[in-house]
């Protein structure tokens, strides 16, 4: 579906009031029908090879030992789950069932990222500021059910959504739109509920959780002189940072969308600027699937010699025991540290 369709259900703003307005042609993402389809492509690509890579990572060497990395492999997921829907959104499918799957994918993807990238923050402030007395809180077990328990949330917030969606024709062309069709005598409710649902996770709770785990873990840091604390919460801090990014930007669209819905930003002016600027919003927080394994690479200590001991293992034949002198350096580089360094 093209961008104008896609943002109509996802956040638009699509009321009577919304639709009789004439709107000045202005920068939207809607009139490039050539390079939208590249852009969700290529950000497909990358996410599904980062990620998948992640997960090869994670399940082939470092293997499941700690909360941490169940946490990882569980926003892995999410993200892959998220690149594999993108092709759909370039590809205006006027199919009833694929409306319906991204609708749930793409709802399903929003909630799950959001609530992993706030269980690694926590997981962070509970290795770092409560060491000692977290050290039972941070087991593999825990870290399952935390898992579990996020992705049955995440099913559950966004399953209204995908009961709504349906296709409807779009009068201007006789197109069919994937469009959430609420019942005509709750429909101001259900759109509250929408946007609510998203603000809630998104910047009322999430966000929140977020910045108060890294102040408390900065403090930590700033009265420690071991440097190696430092380590283990630099992957997880720059993931947030990119998270804040991506997705606040998005969800400040849709608390003006709420405003609305209120009667507030009534204007036509003021529709058309929201409606464009979440065009660009919403790519920018789709982008988020892919960005994640960039980060791992990059920063992730632990995970780039993974990667990089995989590669030379399979394609360049390195001794068997190169596995096993890797294992003992980490070991040996954090049996020092209050804190180990899971990445």
């Amino acid at each position: 579906m093209n961008t104008s369709e896609a943002y109509s259900y996802y956040g638009g703003y699509d009321d009577e009031y919304y639709n009789s307005c004439i709107q000045e042609p202005g920068p939207d993402l809607s009139d490039g029908a050539m390079v939208l389809p590249v852009i969700y492509y290529v950000l497909s690509c990358l996410g599904l090879l980062g990620n998948t890579t992640v997960l090869w990572v994670l399940l082939r060497y470092i293997k499941l030992k700690t909360m941490t990395d169940i946490c990882l492999l569980n926003l892995a997921v999410s993200d892959l789950i998220l690149a594999v829907s993108l092709p759909l959104w370039a590809y205006n499918s006027q199919n009833f069932a694929s409306c319906k799957l991204i609708t749930g994918v793409y709802q399903l993807g929003f909630y799950s990222g959001t609530l992993f990238v706030t269980l690694m923050s926590v997981d962070r402030y509970l290795a770092i500021v409560h060491a000692v007395a977290a050290m039972r809180a941070r087991t593999l077990r825990y870290g399952i059910t935390a898992g579990i328990t996020t992705w049955v949330a995440s099913v559950i917030m966004a399953i209204p959504q995908v009961i709504f969606a349906s296709l409807e024709i779009n009068a201007d062309d006789n197109r069919y739109q994937c469009q959430p069709l609420y019942p005509e005598e709750r429909q101001q409710f259900w759109k509250m509920l929408r946007n609510f649902s998203e603000n809630t996770v998104g910047l009322f709770v999430c966000l929140p959780i977020m910045f108060f785990c890294y102040v408390k873990i900065l403090v930590v840091l700033s009265k420690s002189r071991n440097s190696k604390k430092d380590r283990a919460v630099k992957l997880i801090f720059t993931i947030v940072c990119v998270f804040v990014v991506c997705w606040v930007p998005y969800n400040v669209i849709v608390f003006l969308q709420t405003l609305q819905l209120f009667g507030f930003l009534d204007t036509c002016e003021a529709s058309a600027t929201i409606s464009s600027a979440m065009d660009f919003a919403e790519i920018i927080a789709l982008s988020h699937c892919c960005v994640n394994p960039v980060i791992y690479a990059f920063i992730g200590e632990k995970f780039r010699k993974s990667l990089g001991n995989l590669l030379t293992r399979y394609f360049c034949w390195c001794p068997q025991n190169s596995r096993t002198s890797f294992s003992l350096t980490i070991d040996k580089e954090t049996s020092n540290t209050p804190v180990r360094s899971d990445y």
